[in-house]
């Protein structure tokens, strides 16, 4: 039974950037693909840069707008650069040079509890002594609103996570799903402008943490909130965001819409980090208008030139294992056929995976269960279309 909180008190402790005193890695050009929407942005990072030893940029002359409504996620591995812009957006680290604007407005040095901006940490964060209602209270109860008020976005909080019925208990009595609803609620509960996610799945097990994906996908949709997530998980990215800002070393190497960014890759590192990828080293041979002839081990293959390589080029042709085709006896491709022999095939539950050597290269295939079935030694021959084999530098 829900009772109201009781009152208590607590406190919880293509541009280019000169700066005298900056790193030499200052100057350092990039380009974004702007938002379809980026006329007024909610959120601008205007050439941010972060260092904390003055010799190494963490983040790079970072250019990156957030829209009103959008889940946008922030994707790289760990030392990326990914987890220090979201804590420059919250106000718990200031941005070495750059600004950071919130609807126009500077914020860059606007502390965090000015910024109105609720935060969901993987820890959590909830005080152990508080229960439910009261840790949802928290945010509340330090911005000194009237006793009825509080309890009416309590209550309705609790019912948007689904966690009316445990309000009187306690984190140490919750599992580690429902202490991450408590710490969703909390950071709602205020109608924050921009609600921040720090991996808050990642304590979770596999299963619980696909489940919360999709109940956060929907609460997003069904709010209309703007959410900012950051993760290492490339599917917890695909599955929940608009658009996804993949980081490696203080830099946005690609900012799209999921398909995008999955379908077409801007460079080696994204298409290898994001999904699973096969990878076969060649050289161009001869350039073509729509492509180029990669020479991949004395085999040519008609491929994708993503950027631009000319002939000699050393290129890295990469390809979804799912795109790649297994030939039957009687069938024909005009193009692009290696012949490979099966190592091994590996039962994923939904489908298989085919471990194929050609030469020295190991090729991954992607199989429906309903495909013909092969065996290890057997020899096979496999179809990459030429549009889904992507050619990078």
């Amino acid at each position: 039974m829900y009772r109201p909180a009781r009152r208590y008190s607590a406190r919880v402790g293509r541009r280019q950037l000169y700066r005298p005193n900056a790193p030499s890695l200052a100057r350092v050009s990039i380009i974004v693909r702007p938002s379809p929407m980026a006329a007024n942005p909610l959120v601008t990072f205007d050439a941010v840069q972060k260092t904390y030893d003055g010799k190494h940029l963490v983040v790079r002359n970072l250019h990156l707008t957030i829209e009103t409504g959008e889940f946008i996620s922030l994707l790289g591995p760990s030392g990326s650069g990914k987890t220090t812009t979201l804590m420059m957006l919250a106000g718990f680290e200031t941005p070495t040079a750059g600004r950071i604007l919130l609807r126009e407005r500077d914020i860059t040095h606007t502390p965090p509890h000015k910024r109105h901006f609720g935060m969901v940490f993987q820890d959590y964060a909830l005080f152990p002594h508080m229960t439910v209602a009261e840790n949802i209270a928290y945010p509340l109860t330090v911005r000194r609103l009237d006793r009825a008020e509080r309890e009416r976005r309590i209550r309705r909080a609790l019912d948007m996570v689904q966690m009316t019925a445990l309000a009187d208990r306690y984190p140490a009595q919750l599992s580690g799903g429902q202490r991450q609803r408590v710490a969703l609620a909390r950071a709602l509960v205020f109608d924050p402008q921009l609600v921040l996610m720090d991996e808050p799945l990642g304590a979770l097990d596999k299963q619980l943490r696909e489940h919360m994906q999709l109940e956060l996908k929907a609460l997003h949709r069904r709010l209309g909130l703007t959410f900012v997530y950051v993760t290492h998980d490339q599917s917890e990215a695909l599955t929940m965001s608009d658009r996804v800002a993949v980081f490696n070393d203080g830099i946005i190497q690609q900012i799209d819409p999921v398909e995008r960014l999955y379908e077409t890759p801007v460079n080696r590192f994204v298409a290898t980090f994001v999904g699973d990828s096969t990878n076969l080293p060649g050289t161009v041979a001869a350039v073509q208008e729509g492509g180029v002839i990669v020479d991949v081990g004395g085999v040519r293959l008609t491929a994708v030139n993503v950027n631009a390589a000319g002939p000699g080029t050393p290129v890295t042709c990469c390809i979804r294992p799912e795109r790649i085709g297994v030939l039957a006896d009687d069938e024909t491709a005009s193009d692009n056929v290696l012949t490979a022999t099966v190592e091994d095939v590996i039962y994923f539950g939904d489908h298989v995976r085919l471990r194929c050597r050609h030469a020295q290269h190991e090729i991954t295939v992607k199989r429906p269960l309903v495909a013909a079935p092969v065996q290890p030694g057997q020899p096979i021959r496999l179809h990459l279309p030429a549009q889904h084999l992507r050619a990078y530098r």
